[in-house]
């Protein structure tokens, strides 16, 4: 796993704008990103890809919404071991 950059995350999901990848996280449809930095932030490769096979996929707002719980909770999950 690697850690992607907004113009690496924008270049896999085709959002266009970093606007449009934090509307996506206001949604509940995409994860936050984790600090790497004291001002910036990365998301984890595999989160993107579950991300991005979901919509390929074909999944609705809401399966999507469940995902990214699923993937915040692993997380979570990690951090504690």
């Amino acid at each position: 796993m690697s850690i992607l950059r907004m113009s690496e995350v924008k270049a896999e999901t085709g959002h266009r704008s970093h606007a449009s990848i934090y509307s996506a996280i206001k949604a509940g449809l995409f994860t936050t990103g984790v600090a790497i930095g004291q001002r910036s932030r990365g998301w984890p490769s595999d989160e993107v890809k579950a991300i991005n096979a979901a919509r390929i996929a074909g999944k609705s707002q809401a399966e999507l919404r469940e995902l990214v719980n699923r993937l915040h909770a692993k997380r979570t999950e990690l951090a504690t071991v």
